[in-house]
């Protein structure tokens, strides 16, 4: 369901989460949710770019690479205002989590507290494509898992907002995580979402407690298969691409 603090502005909505409750969620699982972050307008809104190409720089058909199937497109700057925003305004908030999950890792890479800087760095390194996406499938479409990387500067977190109502505009497609331990058969998790749910995870690795400290495990996700339907979703990267 839909929350009722959806018609306030994204800064005020995003303020009012229980940010430790997402912090012990990601340390614990490696995904949180935000039930609700959009609004129904707001989803058909970004539903509704999907066929305007002047909106996009790329279009990507899974089958074609061997990803899976459906496609999906990559936004052109400048960004739809709203995509920009959850960008902008997201960072902020999972950019200290980012920072103690390197320094648990013993990664020696630090994360600027806002966005811009961190898009800045990318930049200076030839990574200048933006990555937001928006992806659409039909019956009998997936996604095979995978992590979103793109080249040498990588935030180790994202987030991907369910467009479309499970049920009602489709049935099937699962948000779905791997999580490989070391020494450890691969654990899967499917993610329950709603329309206008959002829910950040791990981009590659995350730091587990362990008798010597941590040690690092590799996630991956993906969607299960769409039995009927249409369904899009919103990826939110913060990374550019090279």
């Amino acid at each position: 369901m839909l929350s009722l603090s959806t018609h306030l502005p994204l800064a005020d909505r995003l303020v009012s989460q229980d940010w430790r409750a997402i912090e012990s969620a990601l340390d614990q699982q490696g995904n949180a949710l935000i039930p609700g972050l959009l609004n129904a307008r707001e989803c058909a809104d970004l539903s509704d770019h999907y066929p305007r190409p002047e909106a996009f720089r790329s279009h990507v058909v899974m089958a074609r690479h061997g990803f899976g199937r459906g496609e999906y497109k990559y936004f052109r700057y400048p960004l739809p205002a709203l995509v920009g925003d959850l960008r902008e305004q997201l960072y902020p908030y999972l950019a200290p989590q980012a920072n103690r999950w390197n320094e648990q890792m013993n990664l020696p890479i630090t994360y600027p507290p806002q966005h811009a800087d961190f898009v800045a760095r990318c930049h200076a390194a030839g990574q200048q494509r933006p990555t937001p996406l928006l992806l659409q499938y039909g019956p009998g479409d997936y996604n095979c898992l995978h992590q979103d990387l793109y080249g040498e500067h990588v935030f180790p977190l994202q987030v991907a907002i369910l467009l479309s109502q499970p049920g009602e505009d489709f049935n099937g497609g699962e948000f779905v995580l791997t999580e490989q331990r070391p020494r450890m058969q691969s654990r899967a998790q499917v993610v329950p979402l709603n329309k206008g749910d959002a829910v950040i995870f791990a981009v590659n690795q995350r730091p587990m407690p362990s008798t010597r400290g941590f040690h690092r495990v590799t996630l991956r996700h993906g969607v299960s298969v769409l039995h009927s339907g249409k369904r899009h979703t919103l990826g939110v990267i913060f990374h550019d691409a090279q």
